[in-house]
């Protein structure tokens, strides 16, 4: 009876250890403003903060957040930058603020934020924060009237594989792991108080047409276009060369095999004619020199980048589309 009972207690406590999947980032207002305020202030250089907030079941809330001061990398100045946010923290407590460190936000140019530097600063975070996500915002692409936020989340398989650092063909196709799987994105849910939804309500004029109506309805959609293009060309040339890696061991492994069937009939010549076998291993050849497999996880990121850039111009390619057959509609009227 007793083993039974501990049996179950252990059980139930470790149900309650589990931890709960994100479902929803939950922003204050506020915070939406001052992270959009200090990314459109600095562009087009890409700028960072800390997130602050709650951890409250499946929704993490962010209640508060501050810019990090733009500096030149440096061991010192990167001690200063620590000293800086424990500092900042330090003082939002003192004015019963909320101090907890859900995560940051950072700002990006044309949706170019699949690098390794954004896996490695996840994986510090994940190091003194059960679960964390970084806010990225866009103001090139906000400039086309639509609001570029999105939260992002590593995913826990890409995790636990990025831990081991084994990034090659076998243990993906063993993970089932594909690039589209290393982040996740996590829906954001908009939250104010009464007292500030009662005071919007008040500032909002009597026309419902607002500055981001209109920048829907801009032409021109050239500059944003080609920066994609370029970013896009570039990009598909990074993927050729690290396909290009890939051929290496591919073509060494068919050289292999070309010089062992060779050296294989070469001996049943030999052993035709009486004379001994001659070894069909040989280290000196340059060949049978081991290259060691490349990495997938920069070709993934690549990956992952090249659809951003196809869907960005899909999606502002069939707004210009929208904008000019209405254009036309009203000229004919």
């Amino acid at each position: 009876m007793a083993n039974t009972m501990a049996r179950s207690f252990l059980q139930v406590a470790a149900t309650e250890e589990a931890p709960t999947p994100l479902r929803v980032v939950q922003i204050e207002g506020l915070v939406i403003l001052k992270i959009i305020k200090h990314c459109k202030d600095f562009s087009p250089a890409l700028v960072t903060g800390q997130l602050l907030g709650l951890d409250v079941g499946s929704v993490l809330e962010v209640t508060n957040c501050f810019p990090f001061p733009i500096r030149e990398e440096d061991e010192e100045i990167e001690a200063d930058g620590a000293n800086y946010q424990l500092e900042m923290m330090r003082c939002l407590r003192e004015v019963n603020v909320d101090n907890n460190t859900v995560g940051w936000y950072q700002s990006t140019l044309l949706g170019s934020f699949q690098t390794v530097e954004l896996i490695e600063t996840f994986m510090n975070y994940q190091e003194n924060i059960r679960r964390c996500v970084c806010i990225i915002y866009d103001p090139s692409r906000s400039n086309q009237g639509v609001l570029a936020l999105k939260a992002l989340k590593l995913s826990d398989s890409f995790m636990e594989l990025y831990r081991s650092n084994n990034f090659t063909g076998e243990k993906l196709r063993e993970k089932n792991l594909s690039w589209v799987d290393i982040f996740e994105e996590i829906p954001i849910k908009v939250s104010n108080s009464a007292l500030v939804s009662a005071y919007m309500q008040q500032l909002e004029p009597d026309t419902p047409v607002t500055q981001c109506d209109y920048d829907r309805l801009q032409l021109s959609s050239k500059p944003f276009m080609e920066r994609n293009m370029e970013f896009l060309i570039e990009c598909n040339g990074r993927h050729i060369n690290r396909t290009t890696e890939g051929w290496s061991l591919t073509r060494q492994q068919a050289q292999q095999q070309a010089w062992l069937q060779k050296r294989r009939a070469e001996n049943m010549a030999r052993k035709a004619s009486g004379e001994d076998p001659l070894p069909e291993e040989d280290p000196s050849n340059p060949i049978f020199k081991p290259l060691p497999e490349p990495s997938r996880l920069d070709s993934f990121l690549i990956t992952n980048q090249i659809a951003n850039y196809c869907n960005q111009i899909n999606g502002v390619a069939g707004q210009s589309f929208s904008r000019l057959y209405l254009l036309k509609a009203l000229h004919e009227k």
